[in-house]
């Protein structure tokens, strides 16, 4: 038995200790992390020593290789393998499934913890769930509870694909908590249950993989301009952690999963962007409905990994300088938004298992260089980096066994913290305002309010319904309820400071009345006898109604168009269901009866039986009417056209597959039928044979990005499906990314519109679009940049200067929409019939009436004076405000701009939004003027109003609509 220095840690300060080595230590492995740190100042004590278990595989002895090895990676079959037989070697470690992602692959979930904790494992989830909801614990029982329940630490890996660290760590990490006999680690293991996710996007972590070894293992140089892997997950990219507040996407249903089944005290989500270890805290302003617990927590958990990290002598940690802390939609944020303390970590990582020279000379963070000393970084690293992928391994692993040994260290505190959080939070729901939330029966849209309850039911907050009374049928949250402080956020106004100092980090608005078009009233008192009030324990649904109109026994049935979002579905569905069904849409506002009005846009089903139309009622929610036919508007027939359902394609690019993942997602969920198409396609020609309406999804870059896409410097560069990279080819595969449609493909998109077909694009890409020449009367607005707009993800007003356009049937004059910093395009003053939809209510400033004098005509001579009496006196009409929800800087540089374009070109259309209204499936109450676009593709060109007048069809006028 020989004398080895060891360390412990005390009050998150690392100590030299010497002990006797009772444990046989893998002195291969320690020689191997030696030889793979490029600097020892990269090299903490913490993670040398790993054990050398007689019966339980080290990494090393499993794969042949320590963790770290330049050039290795692990595919999700090998990590999980590597799990299992952890798992049935060592008694602390188990396994158990958590759900399959969208292409198959398996999520597991990996509990580590001693003898107790594995065999409690029910007892000590049900402690937890116990605790998390306050109002079920009798305060004089809460310290037996504490004193019987173990900290939950939940580690997540692996989320964004490229960021290659955490899944090879954890398995290390997971070995050491394992094996290891050190004081800190069974302090660990004895004290708090760890939970790892090691890969929570696997299908992502795959194709990475797979990436690494087809393209980007042998480059010379990390900044060498080389593209990325092109997919992660079937429909998300990097936005995979913006889908929080959604919950569309299995990572974030797993996330969810775990979180709901074991209620983690404390999360630490593991990223990888800056150098050399960001420990998360964030330079705020931080969310208003988070509670000061929580703050508190984010700041001594940061402070003490750095001072341990310090200890060991790691340069380049640091707090404070990334992130804001205001935007509740990322995956940690289920624990911050559920009274548990949601953590992250940015290591430097390398998009792969090689080493690197790194310059950090450009790189700064709230102002300040990477390399600076601050008081929130106070050992920085040097202006170059020579590093590694162990060296990523060493900074990750180090920093988490701080954490862990702080939650070990803790436990009682963070546990009783979580607790009181619920305490507050109801306490708060109960002595302030607002303390309820109304969801009225009556809406505009009354499927996407029961989709908003369902919503707020899948965040784990309480809903009620009126069954009784004058307002049976509401939707009543109560908020004197563990998680108030949740549902005031989703359903109040944000408010973030025009004086923050540093820019946000993300959307700055998420208001769900607003981003769903659901009336939504805060009450300041109850208004509901409790005994009308029934918690809702199953999902809310809208059925639609099926009546008939003063009796008839017709089979046409009408639909009140309000811009509900299931109405092309039922269009698709209807046409599929019976070959007799037909469609038309009302292109004038309609009296039905007495007590029926048609809006424009409304839409008449026909040729369907009384089966067939009350199943399109109930499965898309929708109120309609029989009837046998529509009155004459005007003593002539009602103006309307006949719905031709569209052939859709959507565009997506090679190097940018972010928002086009959204869009697809949207209208699978929306079972809205599309064609997948990239610059082959374009290039192929011959666009207007298959499809009738091509929608291009936000893309970033230029018209060049658009033109060329991924330089061709790379050809050829497959991304297809073969033996050696099984896991390439989905969602979308091509034998090459390089080149783009080129100027030939971008040709025959303009003469796909010329042909009568219509171009939806969205957001940046109706900017290229304009640029590439494929609408021509559009051009970039630079003006509101150089006026200093700013315009982070808000929610804003609308006005309709069209108000006869079928893009905007549905909607009222002015409206919410969602807009977040985009560029904006404007036409000639003579082309601004084009403008469809504006920002704000006020007109333009060249679009004001001139009151002045006019050279060469006879001047006006002011009234005479005159009394004016009280009866004559007009007050100056108020003006909606623009921010709804949000911040918008200088604001009055956008207002009276263009929001949508519909801009003729040749026989087809140009629709040109210039915001997303498909934004990451949350904005829904916009998605619908793409419906409409769909819905009225070759109506587009609506008739003027004189036309309109006389009942003369309108098919081949371009009225500018």
């Amino acid at each position: 038995m020989k004398l080895r220095y060891g360390f412990n840690t005390v009050a998150g300060i690392v100590f030299a200790t010497v002990s006797l080595q009772a444990q046989q230590i893998d002195e291969i492995y320690n020689q191997k992390i030696r030889e793979y740190t490029t600097d020892p100042r990269f090299l903490p004590a913490s993670v040398l020593n790993l054990p050398d278990d007689p019966n339980v595989p080290s990494p090393r002895k499993h794969f042949g290789q320590i963790i770290g090895a330049p050039g290795v990676l692990h595919r999700t079959p090998e990590i999980y393998g590597y799990f299992k037989k952890l798992a049935d070697a060592s008694p602390y470690v188990s396994m158990e499934p958590v759900l399959t992602s969208e292409e198959g692959r398996p999520i597991n979930l990996v509990i580590i913890g001693n003898d107790d904790a594995q065999k409690r494992l029910d007892h000590y989830k049900k402690q937890l769930a116990l605790l998390a909801d306050p109002r079920q614990v009798n305060p004089a029982d809460l310290e037996k509870i504490l004193g019987d329940t173990k900290l939950v630490y939940y580690l997540n890996g692996g989320m964004h694909s490229p960021e290659m660290g955490s899944p090879m760590m954890l398995m290390e990490l997971a070995y050491r908590l394992a094996t290891s006999q050190s004081e800190d680690i069974k302090t660990i293991r004895d004290n708090i249950i760890v939970l790892i996710n090691p890969v929570s996007e696997p299908d992502g972590w795959d194709k990475q993989v797979d990436w690494y070894y087809r393209y980007t293992k042998n480059r010379k140089e990390f900044a060498d301009g080389h593209p990325s892997v092109p997919y992660w997950g079937k429909y998300t990219y990097h936005d995979n952690n913006r889908d929080g507040l959604q919950n569309t996407q299995a990572i974030t249903k797993g996330l969810y999963k775990i979180y709901y089944d074991w209620h983690p005290v404390v999360s630490l989500d593991l990223h990888e962007s800056v150098p050399l270890l960001y420990i998360s805290t964030g330079t705020g302003p931080y969310n208003e409905t988070i509670d000061p617990i929580t703050i508190g927590e984010w700041q001594t958990m940061a402070h003490h990994d750095i001072t341990s990290l310090a200890a060991q002598g790691l340069p380049g940690v640091f707090t404070w300088a990334f992130y804001d802390g205001w935007y509740p939609g990322y995956g940690l944020w289920i624990s911050n938004n559920h009274n548990s303390t949601g953590r992250f970590y940015e290591t430097f990582g390398n998009a792969g298992a090689s080493t690197y020279l790194r310059d950090l000379a450009e790189q700064k963070y709230a102002g300040d260089p990477a390399t600076s000393k601050e008081w929130y970084r106070p050992v920085p690293p040097t202006e170059k980096v020579y590093w590694s992928y162990r060296n990523n391994i060493n900074y990750m692993q180090a920093g988490v066994l701080a954490s862990l040994s702080y939650g070990a260290t803790n436990s009682r505190l963070l546990i009783k913290n979580f607790y009181q959080k619920g305490v507050n939070a109801i306490r708060k729901g109960t002595d302030e305002t607002p303390r309820a939330f109304v969801i009225p029966k009556d809406q505009r849209d009354p499927g996407m309010a029961a989709y908003l309850v369902n919503q707020l039911r899948a965040q784990a907050i309480e809903v009620h319904k009126a069954e009784t009374g004058l307002n049976a049928g509401d939707y009543v949250v109560l908020l004197n309820q563990p998680y108030r402080n949740l549902a005031v956020s989703l359903l109040t106004k944000q408010n973030y400071p025009k004086e923050a100092k540093f820019p946000p980090y993300d959307d700055i608005a998420w208001t769900l009345g607003y981003l769903y078009g659901v009336d939504v009233k805060a009450q300041d008192s109850v208004k509901y006898a409790p005994a009308d009030l029934k918690l809702l324990t199953a999902d809310a649904q809208y059925a639609g109604s099926l009546t008939r109109s003063d009796a008839s026994d017709g089979t046409n049935y009408v639909l009140n168009y309000k811009a509900q979002s299931t109405v092309l579905p039922a269009l698709y569905w209807a046409k599929n269901q019976s070959k007799t069904a037909k469609a038309a849409v009302l292109d004038e506002r309609v009296i039905l009866d007495s007590k029926d009005t048609l809006s424009a846009g409304s839409v008449v089903f026909g040729g369907l039986n009384a089966e067939q139309a009350r199943k399109l009622s109930t499965q898309f929610g929708l109120d309609l009417k029989a009837v046998k036919g529509l009155p004459a508007a005007n003593g002539s027939s009602v103006r309307q056209h006949d719905v031709t359902l569209p052939r859709v394609a959507i565009y997506h690019s090679w190097y940018s597959t972010q928002d086009e993942g959204w869009a697809r997602y949207t209208f699978d969920q929306r079972s809205i039928p599309y064609t997948s198409i990239d610059k082959d396609d374009l290039k192929a020609g011959d666009l207007r044979k298959r499809f009738d309406v091509v929608l291009i999804p936000r893309m970033g870059g230029t018209a060049a990005d658009f033109i060329h896409e991924i330089d061709k410097k790379y050809s050829p560069m497959p991304f297809t499906k073969t033996a050696e990279f099984p896991n390439h080819g989905l969602p979308d595969s091509t034998p090459d990314m390089t080149g783009g449609p080129g100027f030939d493909g971008i040709n025959n998109l303009k003469t796909f519109v010329e042909a009568g077909g219509v171009l939806v694009a969205l957001d940046n890409s109706a900017m290229m679009v304009a640029e590439a020449g494929i609408a021509r009367p559009l051009r970039a607005n630079t003006t509101a940049a150089g006026a200093g707009l700013f315009h982070p993800g808000s929610v804003v007003m609308a006005k309709a200067r069209k108000t006869d356009s079928p893009l905007l049937y549905g909607y009222p004059e002015t409206f919410p929409i969602f807009k977040g910093n985009t560029p904006l395009l404007q036409t000639a003053k003579y082309n601004r019939d084009m403008l469809v939809l504006q920002y704000g209510t006020k007109p333009l400033k060249d679009e004001e009436e001139y009151k002045g004098l006019i050279m060469g005509m006879p001047d006006k001579k002011p009234a005479k004076d005159r009394n004016v009496g009280p009866s004559e006196t007009k007050a100056p009409k108020k003006e909606d405000p623009y921010v709804l929800s949000g911040m918008v800087k200088n604001e009055q540089a956008i207002i009276g701009h263009g929001a949508i374009f519909n801009v003729p070109v040749g026989a087809g259309r140009v629709v040109a939004f210039t915001f997303d209204p498909l934004h990451r499936f949350l904005n829904h109450h916009d998605a619908p003027m793409v419906w409409n676009a769909l819905i009225n593709w070759n109506q587009l060109n609506t008739p003027t109003k004189a036309v309109a007048d006389s009942g003369t069809d309108a098919k081949g006028k371009t009225g500018g609509n």
